[in-house]
C-alpha cells in the first residue's frame, strides 16, 4: 500500500489530493514539523531531505511534490489527471507544476523559511516585505498566461489544479489578496468544492 507522509497545511496537501481524486489505496502519516520531527533520526532514514511530502511505494521512496503527482497520475490512469497519451500536454502540465515548484513556492519560503538562505536575523527579516510582491508578480503570470480556465488545462481537472489550490491558500498569509486574480479566485473555489478535496481539508484540519 501506498503511504503518504505528510503535514497539514503544507504542500504535500497535493500530493494527498491527488491520491484522493486517483481513488487510491494509501495510508496517511502525519509529520510533525512544528515539533521539529522531520528532523529527527528516524525521519532521516526516510527522507533525508527533513521535508514533506514523502510517498512510499513498493519500489521505494519518492519525494518532491512534482515527482509525487506525476508517479500518482501514471500509476492510476483511469482518473484522468494528467494527458498521460500526449507528451507534450504532459510536459505542459510538468512545467506548470515544475513552476509552482522553483519560483511560487520558493517564494512564499522567504516569508517563512528564511533561515535557509541566511543565519542573520536582519538579513531574514529583511527578506519578507519582497514576498508579497513576489508572490503578486508569479500569480499575476499564472491568472493571464497559464491558467486556462476553468482549471489549468482547460475543462479537465488534473494534478496541476491540487498544487495550484494548495500553494493559492498561502497567499492571504503572505499579504496577497487573492481576489486580485479573478481566474485564480475562480479556481480556489471549483477545486475546494471537490469531494475528494473537502475530505483532504477535513482530514488535515482534524489532524492539525
Amino acid at each position: 500500500m501506498l503511504k503518504l507522509f505528510y503535514a497539514p497545511g503544507a504542500c504535500s496537501m497535493a500530493s494527498h489530493i491527488a491520491l484522493e481524486e486517483a481513488g487510491a489505496s494509501y495510508e496517511r502519516v502525519r509529520v510533525n514539523l512544528a515539533g521539529g520531527e522531520q528532523r529527527s533520526e528516524a525521519y532521516a532514514k526516510i527522507n533525508p531531505k527533513g521535508r514533506v511530502p514523502v510517498l512510499s511505494t513498493d519500489k521505494g521512496i519518492l519525494t518532491e511534490t512534482t515527482a509525487i503527482l506525476a508517479y500518482v497520475a501514471q500509476t492510476h490512469p483511469k482518473a484522468r489527471l494528467a494527458p498521460l497519451d500526449d507528451a507534450f500536454a504532459f510536459a505542459r502540465v510538468q512545467e506548470f507544476n515544475a513552476y509552482l515548484s522553483s519560483t511560487v513556492h520558493v517564494s512564499h519560503a522567504h516569508r517563512v523559511r528564511g533561515s535557509r538562505w541566511s543565519d542573520d536575523p536582519a538579513i531574514i527579516e529583511g527578506m519578507k516585505p519582497k514576498v508579497a510582491q513576489n508572490m503578486t508578480d508569479a500569480f499575476q503570470l499564472i491568472e493571464t498566461k497559464m491558467l486556462a480556465g476553468p482549471y489549468v488545462l482547460g475543462d479537465q481537472f488534473s494534478i496541476a489544479d491540487g498544487y495550484l489550490f494548495t500553494l493559492a491558500r498561502w497567499l492571504e498569509g503572505d499579504g496577497v489578496d487573492i481576489k486580485s486574480f479573478p481566474k485564480v479566485n475562480d479556481h480556489q473555489k471549483r477545486v475546494g468544492d471537490r469531494p475528494a478535496v473537502q475530505k483532504i481539508l477535513a482530514a488535515e484540519k482534524a489532524a492539525a
